[in-house]
């Protein structure tokens, strides 16, 4: 029989110096990403508020800052100022069908309702819509979203790579001695806690979106109830307010993991090695 498998040289060193590359990232997230995020300047917490200028600010720190300012998309002067709640006429390429309304109505390119093709759907083809007529999204809360989904992004794919060191910093499982290793785990599910949080943040646009569409078409539907249009007008309020204090989620939660990461760095890194002092 022939002897046990043995892990190749030059695989063991790629292997140890992916473990090393994960620390080295994940260090640099915890100690620098993570804390700049919360107080907005690159010297960390040692810096006082009073050094804190615009110049050394992280994105997210400028954007709950500059909140205030007329000029930022997050300030509330421009809950409803963006919102058109104006029922165009229908594009000008557009024919009117004489077809009769069926369950299945064919279409140009051959599909059925529901099977249309992307290329058919993309190209907002109004041809068997029943009200023809159309209204324009707020752009100005895709700004919103488009800074909040950035910033939901980034803390995704920091929290990922402090994960993988996490784990493979765990040591190898055996009885007794784990206090190391369940601190681990807390903190492994901390983690997990904030991204998925992240995620939902995300999410945000996609929920709005479909929301303000339904409105929409009640508008475009009853034009003379006046109250759909003020429900639009409330909905992005809402979703402006709302973006406001997702920024501060998302800040809070960096507060939140630099403070369990640095309080608990030394069991993190080595959940095991000072342990044995301690019986003597």
């Amino acid at each position: 029989m022939s002897g046990a498998l043995k892990l190749d040289k030059q695989v063991k060193k790629k292997l140890d110096d992916f473990r090393t590359a994960a620390s080295v990232a994940a260090e640099e997230i915890i100690f620098n990403v993570f804390p700049n995020k919360v107080c907005g300047c690159k010297h960390g917490f040692a810096v006082e508020a009073a050094f804190v200028s615009h110049v050394c600010c992280s994105q997210l720190q400028e954007l709950i800052i500059s909140m205030s300012s007329s000029d930022s998309v997050f300030n509330m002067s421009n809950a409803t100022s963006h919102t058109d709640t104006t029922i165009y006429p229908p594009p000008a390429d557009f024919v009117s069908s004489d077809e009769p309304d069926t369950k299945k109505r064919k279409l140009s390119d051959g599909g059925v309702n529901g099977t249309a093709s992307v290329a058919h759907t993309a190209a907002n083809v109004t041809g068997t819509a029943r009200f023809t007529n159309s209204m324009h999204a707020n752009k100005h809360l895709t700004l919103v979203f488009a800074a909040l989904k950035k910033e939901c992004e980034e803390l995704v794919e920091s929290i990922d790579k402090v994960k993988l060191w996490v784990n493979l910093s765990m040591p190898k499982i055996e009885d007794g001695d784990n206090f190391g290793v369940q601190i681990q785990e807390e903190v492994l599910n901390e983690l997990h806690r904030s991204q998925e949080v992240a995620y939902n943040l995300r999410d945000q646009a996609r929920q709005s979106y479909v929301t303000r569409g339904k409105l929409c078409s009640k508008i475009i539907k009853y034009p003379h109830i006046e109250d759909y249009a003020l429900a639009l007008q409330e909905h992005d309020e809402k979703q402006l307010y709302i973006s406001r204090q997702n920024l501060h989620d998302i800040r809070n939660i960096y507060a939140v993991l630099t403070d369990i990461l640095h309080k608990n760095i030394n069991k993190i890194r080595s959940p095991k090695g000072n342990n044995a002092t301690g019986l003597y």
